[in-house]
């Protein structure tokens, strides 16, 4: 088993690993909107979206593997009024890998943060 590390304060505080990597797996936490180097959140959940996956894929990387590998997403987002700004997002990341998907409208643990993305990748 490897653990996967961003650096986040919160994985340390929280006591979680950004990714665990377990034989042909990789399971990611749920990824919000931060850009981890500067630690800002954008105000729209597009741009959120963007950054969760410029995150997953950078941990997917480091792990070895690839955004194809994806099999499983769920998103939780904060209110169903913003799915139609976020849609072309999700879009761009995932229309031609399309893995199986849940959405959940839920609260999140910081005001700012309007979605989280959690992927499972797998490559055998």
């Amino acid at each position: 088993m490897k653990r996967i590390s961003t650096g986040s304060p919160f994985e340390a505080k929280m006591g979680y690993s950004r990714a665990i990597v377990k034989g042909d797996w990789c399971f990611v936490s749920g990824v919000t909107g931060y850009d981890y180097k500067t630690m800002i959140m954008p105000d729209g959940i597009a741009d959120q979206a963007r950054n969760c996956f410029a995150t997953i894929r950078g941990v997917l990387a480091e792990a070895g593997f690839a955004m194809e590998d994806i099999v499983r997403v769920q998103y939780t987002v904060t209110d169903a009024a913003l799915v139609d700004e976020l849609i072309p997002a999700l879009g761009a990341a995932f229309a031609e890998i399309r893995p199986a998907a849940t959405m959940v409208i839920a609260g999140l643990i910081k005001p700012e943060m309007k979605i989280e993305i959690e992927v499972t990748a797998f490559k055998g």
